[in-house]
């Protein structure tokens, strides 16, 4: 069993919490007893994403509107907090393309303002939120965390200097910093910009063929409920202070493959179809990604307990009760 430790009457911020990964660690540590104080993108409109079960009087969840961009709000979020679990980030490949400086500003310059925060209110421990990306196409599989960083597209980029900025903090300050380091982490509540619920809303909305980009890239994908358990872990763990952990299953599965996995988890029936939209620009697409999670499983007693076989079936049955919240016929981005 994934190992954690006790929460109670610990105050916790997460970065970032409305989103997928973000909004799983919250419920993971209200169950465990938290005090949770989420910081959430501003929205100058009424929207009740992820967290609003949360939205009631007296609830276990603090909200604080604000963006990691603003170096005082988030100086604000942190005091007082014991912990901070950093998920904020400008996520999407292909949007980077387009708007590479966005990336850098959130990502780069965010993580810095949430370091800093730390460090001048004396956090326990921050963990910050890496990327798989950042090692680009496999040079030696399965990867760890030495692997060479490569930077195959702005986003992948933007995170690299995340990290560093995350970890330059431990050597220059001795921040009590962990990089989390996350494969393709998949499940409930993630949106159609990832490949595995864009095939499900396809799939689902009754398409008889599946548009995919380029179907020979491999990825080791991750439920999601298995990489909140390692944050939480890894929050723990003082072997990881300074260190890049990576979060991930160890198996590898093909696009062409899983794009079947997910037809037969479905009931459904259709056909694979490459859509020439959704190929990345030539150098870009990360061609195979592998975990060693070694350091992982030896360091914080973790391992992931969801098979890609569940999770799939899980995954679908909750895109299918949800697939208003999909334009399955759009390529989303």
């Amino acid at each position: 069993m994934n190992s954690t430790q006790q929460w109670t009457g610990r105050r916790v911020l997460v970065t970032g919490a409305e989103g997928f990964i973000g909004s799983t660690l919250v419920d993971l540590l209200v169950a465990a007893g938290a005090e949770v104080r989420a910081f959430v993108h501003y929205k100058p409109y009424a929207e009740k994403g992820n967290l609003a079960h949360y939205f009631v009087p007296g609830g276990p969840v603090e909200m604080v509107a604000g963006d990691v961009r603003d170096a005082g709000r988030v100086t604000d979020a942190v005091e007082g907090c014991d912990t901070v679990f950093h998920l904020a980030a400008l996520i999407g490949i292909p949007y980077s393309y387009d708007s590479p400086g966005a990336y850098v500003q959130t990502n780069v310059v965010g993580t810095e303002n949430v370091a800093e925060a730390c460090r001048r209110h004396a956090v326990r421990r921050l963990v910050h939120t890496s990327t798989s990306e950042v090692y680009g196409t496999a040079l030696t599989a399965p990867i760890g965390e030495d692997h060479p960083l490569q930077p195959q597209s702005p986003y992948s980029a933007s995170k690299i200097g995340a990290d560093m900025m995350a970890l330059s903090h431990r050597h220059a300050f001795e921040l009590p910093v962990t990089v989390v380091r996350p494969f393709n982490t998949y499940g409930p509540r993630q949106s159609a910009r990832a490949v595995i619920p864009t095939i499900l809303a396809q799939l689902h909305a009754g398409a008889r063929q599946i548009k995919l980009g380029s179907l020979t890239p491999t990825r080791d994908f991750t439920y999601v409920t298995d990489t909140a358990a390692g944050f939480l872990a890894l929050a723990d763990c003082d072997r990881a202070l300074g260190e890049v952990v990576n979060l991930g299953t160890g198996r590898e599965i093909a696009v062409g493959a899983l794009a079947e996995a997910l037809i037969a988890a479905s009931g459904r029936e259709a056909e694979v179809v490459v859509d020439p939209a959704r190929l990345r620009p030539a150098g870009s697409e990360v061609e195979r990604l592998l975990s060693d999670n070694s350091r992982a499983r030896e360091w914080a007693s973790w391992r992931p307990e969801v098979s890609l076989e569940q999770g799939l079936k899980r995954t679908s049955e909750w895109v299918a009760e949800n697939l208003h919240l999909f334009a399955a016929d759009r390529y989303q981005v």
